[in-house]
This record gives C-alpha cells, sequence and structure tokens, in this order.
C-alpha cells in the first residue's frame, strides 16, 4: 500500500486530528473569532487570495483546508520544496477543468511559498488576476523580505500566532477524546504532566500532538501519561528556534533593544532564549560587540574591552564558561551609560565620502618624504599640534579644501563622553578665537 494512501486509522495523529469544521479550529482567534474579517469574509463565500504567515504547527494548512471546505471550492495543494512552474500550470489546468465542468472555483495552497524564486512567484499572477485559482500561500518567513511585490499586492497577509495555552488544552482535550484521536484508548494525564508537555509544545499544535502520540505508543490502554514518560521522550528538546529565519531576527532584535533601553533583566531574558533555542555562541559575542560600539561608544569605553573579552573567553574555554561572560557583558552593556553619538557621526561622515567623492588631501596635510614633493609644496604650512599651545593647532582645517569642516561627532552629556565634549567645546572656543583660523576660499 502506498505510504500517502493509508487508510485514516494508521495516519499520525496531527493528520487524523484535523478538524473539519471551523469551531473546532485551535487558534488565531484574533482572525476567526465571531465578528472578525476573516470569519465574516468566509461565511459570506468571499474567499479572496491570501498569505499566511506564521511559525510551524499553528494551522496554516489546515485553515486553507477548511476555507476550502466553507467556500465550496476544490483545494489544489503544492509544495515550493518539491515543486516547480511545471507543477503551477498541472494547478491551473486542472482549476480551469473544475471551473467548466462543475463550476467551481479552485485554491491552489502553496506551502513554504517563499522558497520559489521570483520567476516561479510570477508565474501565478496572470491565474490569480483572471480568477482562474485562489491563491493561499504559506511562509514561516516575513513575507515583506521574501515574496515579490506583484504577488504581495494580490494578496492579504494574515499573521498566524503560536497557539496559547487555552488552544493547546483545547487541542490535548480532543485528541484524548476523540474516537479519530486517541479516544477508544481512555489515556489519562495529570495536571504536571500536561504543563510539561504545553510547555514543550511551545506554541507548536502539531509538536503537540506528535509528542502526546509518542507517549501513548508507549502505554497500554486505560494508563497515564505521566511526568516521568514525557521526560524521558522530551530528552534535551529546545524552544523553536528558527536559525536565520524570522524568529531569530526578532530575539536578537529585543536583545539589543533591551541593551540599549538599560533593561539589563530584559536582556538577561533575551539572551537566555537564544541560548536555550540553540543559537551559536560565537554568533551572539559578535553581536554584543557591535551593541558595545554602536550604543555605548565613548561613554564607556571599557565596554567594548570587556565584549572583546567574552568573545575570546567563548572562543579559548567554549560553553558554559564563554555563555556566562557573555552575560556579563550585556549585563554591563546594559547598565553602562549610553551614546550613539560614534555610530551616528560614522554614517554621516560615510554619506559625506560617498557624496563627495575623490576630494583631494590639502597640500599642506601631505607628507613631504622627497625633494619633489616639497617643492610642489607639500607639508607647506603644516603645524605640528605638540608645538602649539595645550598641544592644539588652534584655528586649523583639517578637511579637503571644497568641503567645509563637519561637526559629524556629538557626544552625549553621560559617562566619559561628557568629559569629551567639554573638551571639545574648549577647543571650538580656542578655533574661533585664534588669528589664524583657516578661511576656505
Amino acid at each position: 500500500m502506498d505510504l500517502f494512501d493509508r487508510p485514516p486509522a494508521t495516519q499520525p495523529l496531527a493528520a487524523r486530528m484535523r478538524p473539519t469544521r471551523l469551531d473546532d479550529y485551535a487558534g488565531q482567534e484574533h482572525l476567526l473569532a465571531r465578528g472578525k474579517p476573516l470569519r465574516e469574509a468566509l461565511e459570506q463565500g468571499a474567499l479572496h487570495s491570501m498569505i499566511f504567515w506564521g511559525p510551524p504547527g499553528v494551522g496554516k494548512t489546515t485553515l486553507a483546508r477548511l476555507l476550502a471546505q466553507v467556500g465550496d471550492a476544490h483545494f489544489e495543494t503544492i509544495s515550493a520544496v518539491l515543486a516547480g512552474v511545471r507543477e503551477i500550470r498541472q494547478a491551473v489546468e486542472v482549476a480551469r477543468q473544475q471551473a467548466a465542468q462543475y463550476g467551481r472555483r479552485s485554491i491552489l495552497f502553496v506551502d513554504e511559498v517563499h522558497r520559489f524564486n521570483k520567476a516561479q512567484q510570477d508565474a501565478f499572477l496572470p491565474y490569480v488576476e483572471d480568477g482562474t485559482l485562489i491563491f493561499i500561500g504559506a511562509t514561516t518567513e516575513n513575507p515583506s523580505f521574501e515574496l515579490n511585490n506583484a504577488l504581495l499586492s494580490r494578496a492579504r497577509v494574515y499573521v498566524l500566532k503560536p497557539l496559547d495555552e487555552t488552544a493547546l488544552r483545547a487541542l490535548l482535550a480532543r485528541a484524548l477524546g476523540e474516537p479519530c484521536g486517541l479516544g477508544e484508548r481512555r489515556l489519562r494525564i495529570d495536571e504536571a504532566a500536561t504543563a510539561l508537555l504545553l510547555a514543550a509544545a511551545d506554541g507548536d499544535g502539531r509538536r503537540l500532538l506528535n509528542l502526546l502520540e509518542n507517549a501513548a505508543d508507549l502505554l497500554e490502554d486505560g494508563e497515564e501519561i505521566g511526568v516521568e514518560l514525557l521526560e524521558s521522550l522530551l530528552g534535551e528538546g529546545v524552544r523553536r528556534f528558527d536559525k536565520g529565519g524570522e524568529a531569530f531576527y526578532d530575539q536578537i532584535s529585543a536583545l539589543h533593544k533591551a541593551v540599549r533601553g538599560s533593561s539589563p533583566d530584559a536582556a538577561l531574558y533575551w539572551l537566555a532564549r537564544m541560548f536555550d533555542g540553540g543559537c551559536d555562541p560565537l554568533y551572539l559575542a559578535r553581536r554584543v560587540v557591535r551593541m558595545a560600539s554602536e550604543d555605548i561608544g565613548n561613554a564607556d569605553p571599557r565596554a567594548l574591552s570587556l565584549c572583546l573579552a567574552a568573545w575570546e573567553v567563548q572562543e579559548r574555554l567554549g560553553s558554559p564558561e564563554g555563555e556566562l561572560a557573555i552575560a556579563q557583558a550585556v549585563v554591563y552593556l546594559a547598565c553602562a551609560p549610553k551614546s550613539n553619538a560614534v555610530y551616528m557621526g560614522f554614517k554621516a561622515a560615510m554619506r559625506d565620502a560617498a557624496a563627495h567623492g575623490s576630494l583631494e588631501v590639502p597640500l599642506h596635510l601631505r607628507n613631504a618624504p622627497t625633494k619633489l614633493m616639497k617643492g610642489l609644496g607639500y607639508g607647506d604650512e603644516y603645524r605640528y599640534a605638540h608645538d602649539e599651545p595645550e598641544a592644539y593647532a588652534a584655528g586649523e582645517d583639517y578637511f579637503p579644501e571644497q568641503l567645509a569642516p563637519q561637526a559629524y561627532y556629538q557626544p552625549v552629556a553621560r559617562g566619559l563622553e561628557l568629559k569629551i565634549r567639554e573638551k571639545l567645546a574648549h577647543l571650538a572656543e580656542l578655533d574661533r578665537q585664534s588669528p589664524r583660523r583657516r578661511r576656505k576660499p
């Protein structure tokens, strides 16, 4: 017997538990509760092209199938991992046949749609445009980055959220109670085991059902699913953490913003979440070094050294010593005085460097190691700062002749930069008073 043609009783529990009514669908109340726009559109039969964006196991495929059922539409599904333009054309032909023979609309559901390249995504457009099919794409990645604008403009994006505790408990109750699930086996589960199972599922309904089925396979009918059994199945399981995906960048963003916002406790939480999810500690060490330069800067120059030291500890000792050193650096950054003055000044200087092209170095700033170069005026009128009062050549101009002096670096009134700010203000006053102040031609 073909693997994909098995009788329902031998299908995985997650497949058997797919709801056949909207009322049995777990979660996504923000989209499907009574009175919500998507629910209203479905009950009125107003199907439209859409994209479901959300993490794994939250019901994207199930919802698409329910939409087809509620809307009395033919349902075709392809996976972007395995399919190409040929499969798209075959689905379009089936849709045309359904319309011609039965007068039915067709939904083409594309799982992992972000894996299609631009040409493959463009292949949908004419058939979505002329109404041959209703397109529903499912993706775990941000559609703004992964899907082209032409496709996005023809489909409404719905964000599906991880299943909350209420939805997961409802799913667990259905699986243990309904005959299509495990109802006939009369299995029991206590509150402690339930809590562990829900935590391990981490908002993923499919994972919850798979863990439940694995546990059930090890029990006799009527027995209880206990904590010890679940712990043996879970082993060293980690939370959902899509390395390189949307969850990854959301969490590193949260860590960075907690540091910038001087919240050491929140920063530690997000750091722990990323470690718990399997993030490479060396990646986090590198990002922490970036935070030291971008958000602390010269308000506390020790921050950069401490972060580099934490990176070195991770490289030399590995885990868990290295992770503790990174945590120490993160707490220090969160508590340190903040300044993005270097970061903003550097960006402004880069913009000017790109905008003004290859401006020549003024003659007085050039080295003159040869007689010819001296004869051309290299180094003429250069003032050696150490020979000047306060070791500062007041009134000197170090910018190209075509560019007026710029104040890129604006130190803040915090930490060491408060002192730097006072010094630069003093030097600026010396410039204003200097009779040797250079004037641009």
